[in-house]
């Protein structure tokens, strides 16, 4: 379903060890919004909620609402750093038109 690269995991796995609360893993979401229509939210997660389907990956566990399941099969997650920033790249074989941006699709 979901592929994350080390580096991705590497920054996962340092965002849930810098929260107060015991995180059980992340959330990986599709919301309407950006520059295409749609846009990744990601957040630490404290427990799954009905419906959620669970992904093991990489030591992690992401969970996936029932609304994005289906956007986000075949998806790749990458951590990239350049000069002059640094954050998730999405590679998502189901956008038909994603932004320049790399944070929103259509």
């Amino acid at each position: 379903m979901i592929t994350l690269t080390d580096s991705a995991i590497a920054a996962m796995k340092a965002a849930i060890e810098q929260t107060a609360e015991p995180a059980k893993g992340l959330r990986i979401k599709i919301e309407e919004g950006g520059c295409a229509g749609f846009k990744y939210v990601m957040g630490v997660e404290t427990s799954r909620a009905p419906g959620d389907a669970v992904v093991e990956t990489g030591g992690l566990c992401l969970f996936i609402d029932k609304g994005s399941q289906a956007f986000v099969n075949g998806l790749r997650v990458d951590f990239v750093t350049t000069l002059e920033d640094s954050g998730f790249v999405f590679h998502n074989p189901n956008a038909t038109d994603p932004c320049d941006c790399g944070k929103s699709f259509a």
